[in-house]
């Protein structure tokens, strides 16, 4: 199809690995443009799309029905490298949004666009060539304003890190910053995770040492920090969108740790009482709450005793 086939040839020209050239990747960039099979090039526009709403345009315009668990291979595998070569912008309405947001959206940079529009023209080449000298300094601007969206933290070590934008890591910032020197002073960080980035700190000799396994990432709390004092890892979930610590999820958590020597207190963190409220049917018993909005608190699940860590089971 001729569309197609143009869009896939103008990845090319801006220099887009193999992976991206090729129909997902040509339907992506015809969907952003709202260029039909028989539209016109120089008519493109630059509307901001969920990937739902590009897998819409695809299905309508296209008759190309992708799956609806395709979502994550057209925002990983597309989407990503778009945005890295400066093809898209995420988020232009709100750089702000989270990561994680069901309303992130996409559109066309200007500078993509410029040249989008000159396809087929005798003009097209050179503005290639302008958007390849410069979309260098255009990244650079791009990630500041990135940068400036982010959510700082600040290390015992005095180091200051930045997460991505959104609640979630506002809530991360929290429990290091709030509830670690409260009930772990001086506790080191072994991970850290990220919604963007997957994690920002992760010592894995130090796992390896625990006998923890780490090839399934997804599969660690959002949070281990490690209290040398009482010789206790704190695996914290911090909890926005996603649920606590729950039988299954601590039954998981059991499992994976079996075999590390120190004492595994397990916490589930919230920004707020209400969204305490919402999930505190779930959390299991012999693990902890915190609540950001009541630093100073923790609120014990059960067990003889108050905070610390319960016998592993045999």
């Amino acid at each position: 199809m001729k569309r197609v086939n143009d869009a896939i040839a103008y990845l090319r020209d801006l220099g887009l690995p193999k992976a991206q050239q090729n129909e997902r990747s040509a339907l992506t960039l015809l969907a952003l443009a709202s260029v039909k099979p028989r539209g016109s090039w120089k008519r493109a526009k630059q509307n901001a799309l969920r990937t739902v709403d590009i897998m819409e345009f695809m299905r309508t315009a296209y008759q190309k029905n992708y799956a609806a668990n395709s979502r994550e291979t057209i925002r990983r595998q597309t989407l990503h490298q778009f945005e890295q070569a400066r093809i898209v912008d995420r988020n232009p309405d709100d750089p702000s949004r989270p990561t994680n947001s069901g309303n992130t959206c996409y559109a066309l940079s200007d500078a993509a666009y410029s040249v989008i529009v000159q396809i087929g023209t005798p003009n097209y080449r050179s503005a290639c060539e302008e958007f390849v000298n410069s979309v260098g300094s255009l990244r650079v601007a791009y990630q500041k304003r990135r940068v400036s969206s982010a959510v700082p933290l600040k290390l015992i070590s005095g180091e200051t890190v930045r997460l991505s934008p959104g609640k979630h890591n506002e809530l991360q910032v929290a429990v290091i910053e709030e509830m670690g020197p409260r009930f772990a002073p001086g506790a080191e960080i072994l991970y850290l995770g990220d919604t963007a980035s997957k994690y920002v700190i992760c010592e894995q000799e130090k796992f390896a040492a625990l006998g923890v396994p780490l090839d399934r990432h997804d599969k660690l709390p959002d949070i281990v920090l490690h209290d040398q004092e009482a010789n206790w890892l704190f695996l914290i979930e911090a909890v926005t969108t996603h649920g606590p610590i729950s039988e299954k999820r601590h039954a998981e958590l059991q499992a994976m740790f079996a075999r590390c020597p120190f004492g595994l207190v397990y916490v589930t963190a919230f920004l707020t009482r209400s969204d305490f409220r919402k999930y505190a049917g779930d959390i299991a018993w012999e693990t902890e709450a915190w609540i950001s909005d009541n630093p100073g608190h923790m609120i014990h699940f059960n067990g003889p005793k108050f905070l610390g860590p319960y016998p592993q089971p045999v």
